[in-house]
């Protein structure tokens, strides 16, 4: 068990798509206790295999707050099986230190994977929770997405990154959602209706 290092945004492999996992071998195992221990000394709530290098189709999560008691979740090969609803979503990403910007998710996945035994669960995340969101940010970083390429105000990202010190938006890989960029923009109009 031990801390790895979190590839920053730039790095070429963090848009490379990772393989399936064949087998829940003891490498794996590792590889998973890994992640937990280098999440939680980052103080994140997700990590996925290539933000620390591991060309693998896993994902940890955990989004217990502070007066709870921590609740470490693994996810190897998991499938998206449902989504619907829209929310907006203020991200970061542990390979974007600092950096957050509003970014288009559903409210509702539900979500097929295999736990660190091996064994085959579903989960239902709903309303745009905190887990519902995480699980999507952190299924994207498996298909070489980032969070930024959902993004809802272009200029306002870009200005988030150059604060940083983080290279500028990569313009080919933003993501054309129109339905769901249709709800987004009811969820923008409501809430300037309620603020008038």
């Amino acid at each position: 068990m031990s801390i790895r290092k979190v590839l920053k945004y730039g790095t070429a492999s963090l848009r490379e798509p990772s393989k399936e996992v064949h087998k829940v071998s003891q490498k794996i195992k590792v590889l998973v206790d890994d992640l937990l221990d280098t999440m939680y000394a980052q103080n994140g709530v997700g990590l996925a295999a290539p933000q620390v290098g591991e060309n693998y189709r896993i994902f940890v999560i955990d989004v217990s707050t502070n007066d709870e008691p921590l609740n470490p979740m693994v996810f190897i090969n998991p499938k998206i099986i449902k989504k619907s609803g829209a929310c907006i979503s203020h991200e970061g990403c542990l390979s974007f230190p600092e950096a957050f910007t509003d970014v288009r998710r559903y409210a509702n996945v539900m979500i097929k994977a295999m736990d660190r035994n091996g064994r085959s669960f579903v989960l239902e995340a709903k309303d745009g929770t905190l887990l519902a969101r995480a699980i999507q940010h952190e299924f994207d970083h498996l298909n070489g997405v980032l969070f930024i390429d959902h993004l809802i105000n272009r200029f306002e990202a870009e200005a988030e990154l150059e604060k940083h010190d983080l290279p500028p938006i990569e313009v080919d890989k933003l993501l054309d959602e129109p339905e769901l960029q249709e709800e987004v923009d009811k969820l923008l109009e409501a809430k300037a209706e309620k603020k008038e």
